[in-house]
């Protein structure tokens, strides 16, 4: 089954930002986590991570066609995009939100999730082990 993690604004720069709040790893090491584990559970994983919020809508419109659950950690436009509620609204399809940090303990603007009402389940908090948790739900729920 094919899983599609997209993964937005500044996720990029892991491994740079903050270790204590975002943990160590680049987003290449967690990206090999993410197929290792994805490769574990039966899943095939498609990762993407873009700076772009265009992109990040036109990859979410192409998982339509093929995407049998969706991760999603858009970065900062969790808290503001509607552009990207609209494109995951589409989805017929488990969608997981991540977060890496606790965002309902950081600051106040951080705390609003304009796509929370629409996944399936979100996990905030767990670092890297988050999208595995994610997978694993993906793998029981289909």
């Amino acid at each position: 089954m094919r899983v599609a993690v997209l993964n937005g604004v500044n996720l990029d720069e892991l491994g740079r930002r903050d270790p204590e709040v975002y943990g160590g790893l680049s987003h290449s090491q967690l990206e090999t986590l993410i197929y290792k584990w994805a490769d574990e559970l039966g899943l095939t994983a498609e990762c993407h991570q873009t700076n772009h919020e265009g992109q990040y809508v036109d990859w979410c419109h192409e998982a339509l066609d093929w995407a049998r659950g969706v991760v999603v950690n858009p970065g900062a436009w969790t808290h503001y995009s509607y552009a990207i509620r609209d494109a995951l609204e589409l989805f017929k399809v488990p969608v997981v939100e991540v977060h890496l940090s606790n965002i309902d303990e950081r600051e106040e603007w951080r705390r609003v999730s304009v796509i929370s009402e629409l996944v399936s389940k979100r996990i905030i908090g767990k670092g890297q082990d988050g999208y595995r948790e994610a997978l694993e739900y993906l793998k029981e729920t289909l």
